[in-house]
């Protein structure tokens, strides 16, 4: 009796073992190598969740990612515990939490808090993701003298098994000179990664400006077909300084602005394909 008890028990285990391994790969079987992948990416500056109004509302900025059903947000202006503007709120684990989606944070500005042991007080920018977030680095971009710190935040996404390379990025308001050093270095940074890459961000230039031929010569633009894709200011738009450029291996369709006055910029999205050439894009960095 106690010899059958154990080889029953050690059938139940063989078939939990199996089960187990069979769910681990389910997603991975029903999509096999070759078939393509559909990705809604959004990029969009949510100026601390403060619409025209003056109200601030995250929920508002919430709706308007969800109702756009996107996959990956690269969002500007946010703030972690930076000040009583947005309540001392960490903006983007409220997002992420409400939206049930992966993410990333990214501090440009870095300060003590106000009172000890309170968190640091924080701005910068923040990746939104439903597929998980293998990795993530925020590369503080160069500037010129004491102007405000820029980044560029870099993660890894797991699309179904494609690794994506999205990077997120505010560049300077201030001068063309400074956003020429930062585009050189966002170039630089860029090229190091092997595989599909999309770059979101508000990079406060109009496309005909000399520090957006970098980008223009190294990758695509998604709204190429659509010069007059305003995004700023929200209410009568009349400029368009916000971008999502991919690799020239990934195609792009969809391109919109969503009309909203959430924020003082406009959100804009495209879906991307992403092909499966090989599992798990072994080798790439």
């Amino acid at each position: 009796m106690r010899k059958v008890s154990f080889m029953l028990a050690v059938m139940v285990l063989v078939v939990s073992l199996s089960s187990l391994v069979g769910n681990a790969f389910a997603e991975e079987q029903e999509f096999p190598r070759g078939k393509s992948v559909n990705v809604n990416v959004m990029s969009y500056n949510i100026h601390h969740g403060e619409g025209v109004d003056g109200i601030l509302d995250l929920e508002r900025i919430a709706r308007i990612i969800e109702e756009g059903e996107a996959d990956i947000v690269g969002l500007q202006e946010v703030d972690n515990h930076f000040s009583e503007r947005s309540d001392f709120q960490d903006q983007a684990k409220w997002l992420a939490n409400r939206l049930g989606m992966f993410y990333t944070y990214a501090a440009n500005l870095d300060y003590k808090p106000l009172n000890e042991g309170e968190p640091r007080r924080q701005y910068g920018t923040a990746i939104l993701s439903k597929y998980p977030i293998l990795k993530s680095e925020n590369h503080l971009l160069p500037k010129i003298r004491n102007t405000e710190q820029r980044g560029l935040s870099e993660v890894t996404i797991n699309v179904k098994g494609n690794h994506l390379h999205a990077f997120n990025t505010h560049l300077s308001h201030l001068t063309s000179a400074e956003r020429q050093i930062q585009m050189e270095e966002i170039i630089q940074i860029t090229g190091e990664s092997k595989g599909p890459k999309v770059i979101m961000g508000d990079l406060n230039a109009t496309p005909e400006v000399n520090e957006m031929k970098l980008m223009y010569s190294n990758y695509i633009d998604a709204f190429a077909n659509q010069n007059e894709a305003y995004t700023f200011p929200a209410e009568n738009p009349t400029k368009r300084i916000d971008y999502i450029f991919t690799s020239n291996n990934i195609e792009t369709n969809g391109a919109r602005v969503i009309d909203t006055l959430a924020s003082d910029h406009l959100p804009l999205m495209t879906t991307i394909v992403l092909d499966r050439a090989e599992p798990f894009n072994n080798g790439e960095k």
